[in-house]
């Protein structure tokens, strides 16, 4: 215990400051949610699901709030940097904790190549020459690439010296990020809007239903409102976090929903009939609104997008830069990371080491993925699994850690966490075989590293984390399967018919859930934190 004050003391020199009030941490958040996806996701969405895109973006915006609604009282309960890597620990310990907080990060960090691509794949449509070399056939060319990298380091350096810098530019770019969605929703509409291209009752989704799930899935919906984590893992910057947490969650939510439909309107009433009736998947775009505003002859809104194609990635970024890198810090505290990364600079207030690891990560990622649609559907598909340990995580510990502080206890838990769960569980079951697979493997393709850092304590604990970690275990291969088995819908070789299949998924992820929230147990990592509260106190944190 003397040793641990000792640190403790040490650590308060040189911890991360509490620098950002409830209006930043909701700008912080609602600049996460709004970069590429207002961008792209109309577009996209419309290309899958017709008209009834605008439905797509209602489902998401219902299923990432419940999801939010958990997070934000795990929030103000654990007000701590990169607090989601750590609160699947804390209720089911070490394996589930790794296992969730890889997938976090995984959904995360992948943020930062992609806004960076959104930027250049606008770029690419100016009317220069060399701007049409920077993106061929729906793929980044090495220049373009190039480019794409200038801007990542641009987001390393906005956060490199310090969260103050960086909420006080994000602040500035998100009031910048409103206007711009609002000039583009009223130039549309104004400039030339057909209302015949919404549909009547029979062609409003022309491709069915199953695209409209398939949509929230894949089109970058679930991606598009990812940001309300930003909020939650900067907690532990936050002032009165109890207060804030919640207030930035719900309302950046909201605000992007609304937001996002009425562009999806715009979009759908600004492109021309005559096209519409070649249907809606034939539509192909490298930078959606600009060309749109540049066929309606409103070549000041096309300015417009082509600056805030680099303004709202950019300020999507460079939060997300420093959303990772809190983290990568998380998880060396969880003992899952080298120590370097654990290290925070004494004047910034900021762990330099763990933003250079993310860089090299976010370098890896721009040269496989090469484009915005090629990354959108990954990343899509790894939030959702990530979502997953949240509402379960709650839910445990309120019935095996009773006696925790709690500043927010939000009413009617006992119904969100499971509707969450379900949403989600859908959510990855709608991605469509074999992409569910494909992204569940990733999920546990970084055991070893569990394993190599598990032998270096000599596995303690090893029997109770595993036992409490069956059911995330289990969840994963059977909703695999239940992906290869679903309807063709949804990609599956057809065992299932239709309809059928989203309730044997819905049935499956409850006895997944009531199985998750069961097996969660008091962990000695809730102890050694409430252990860590009581010294920081004690020495005047």
């Amino acid at each position: 215990m003397r040793a641990l004050r000792e640190t403790l003391e040490r650590e308060l020199k040189s911890s991360i400051q509490r620098n950002i009030g409830p209006m930043a941490l909701m700008l912080t958040g609602l600049g996460s949610i709004i970069g590429s996806g207002w961008l792209f996701g109309a577009w996209k969405a419309a290309k899958i699901a017709g008209p009834a895109a605008i439905v797509a973006w209602v489902i998401g915006a219902v299923v990432i709030l419940a999801i939010a609604l958990t997070y934000a009282e795990l929030g103000a309960m654990f007000p701590e940097s990169g607090g989601m890597v750590r609160y699947a620990r804390y209720s089911h310990g070490a394996l589930v904790g790794f296992i969730s907080a890889w997938a976090n990060w995984i959904a995360i960090v992948s943020v930062i190549p992609i806004e960076a691509e959104a930027s250049i794949q606008y770029m690419s449509t100016w009317p220069y020459d060399w701007a049409h070399a920077l993106f061929v056939n729906e793929s980044l060319t090495p220049m373009g690439l190039g480019l794409s990298a200038l801007l990542v380091i641009v987001y390393f350096m906005l956060n490199y010296w310090g969260v103050k810098v960086f909420a006080r530019a994000n602040s500035a770019i998100t009031v910048f990020k409103f206007l711009i969605p609002g000039a583009t929703i009223a130039g549309l509409i104004i400039a030339g809007f057909h209302s015949e291209n919404l549909g009547t009752a029979s062609s409003f989704a022309p491709y069915g239903w199953p695209a409209v799930l398939t949509a929230v899935a894949t089109s970058g919906i679930v991606f598009s409102f990812n940001g309300f984590q930003s909020p939650v893992n900067l907690a532990g910057e936050a002032r009165n976090p109890a207060r804030s947490v919640p207030f930035a969650v719900i309302g950046s939510i909201l605000l992007a929903l609304v937001i996002y439909v009425l562009l999806q309107i715009a979009y759908i009433g600004a492109v021309n009939p005559a096209d519409v009736a070649k249907g809606w998947s034939h539509f192909n775009f490298a930078s959606p609104f600009a060309e749109l505003a540049l066929a309606l002859n409103l070549n000041w809104l096309a300015i417009l997008l082509y600056v805030d194609a680099f303004v709202s990635p950019s300020g999507t970024g460079t939060t997300y830069m420093a959303t990772t890198t809190r983290m990568i810090y998380a998880m060396e505290r969880n003992n899952t990371m080298p120590k370097i990364f654990g290290v925070v600079h004494p004047f910034y207030g900021v762990p330099r080491p763990a933003m250079w690891f993310n860089l090299f990560v976010a370098f890896v990622f721009l040269f496989f993925f090469r484009g915005w649609s090629s990354l959108a559907a990954v990343i899509s598909v790894a939030t959702v699994i990530s979502y997953l340990t949240g509402p379960v995580s709650l839910m445990a510990l309120r019935r095996s850690a009773t006696d925790l502080h709690r500043p927010l206890r939000l009413p009617m838990m006992g119904v969100i966490a499971p509707f969450a769960f379900v949403c989600a569980s859908l959510v990855l079951f709608w991605a469509k075989w074999p992409l569910t697979g494909e992204i569940i493997l990733l999920m546990v393709v970084a055991l070893p590293v569990y394993f190599y850092f598990q032998s270096k304590v000599g596995f303690a604990g090893w029997g109770r984390d595993l036992k409490a970690a069956w059911w995330l275990v289990a969840y994963l291969p059977s909703m695999a399967v239940m992906s290869l088995i679903g309807s063709k819908d949804f990609g599956g070789n057809g065992l299932l018919p239709y309809g059928w299949d989203m309730a044997a998924v819905a049935v499956l992820a409850l006895i997944f859930y009531y199985w998750g929230v069961h097996t969660g147990y008091r962990t000695n990592y809730l102890d050694e934190r409430e252990s860590r509260d009581d010294i920081l106190h004690e020495v005047g944190a």
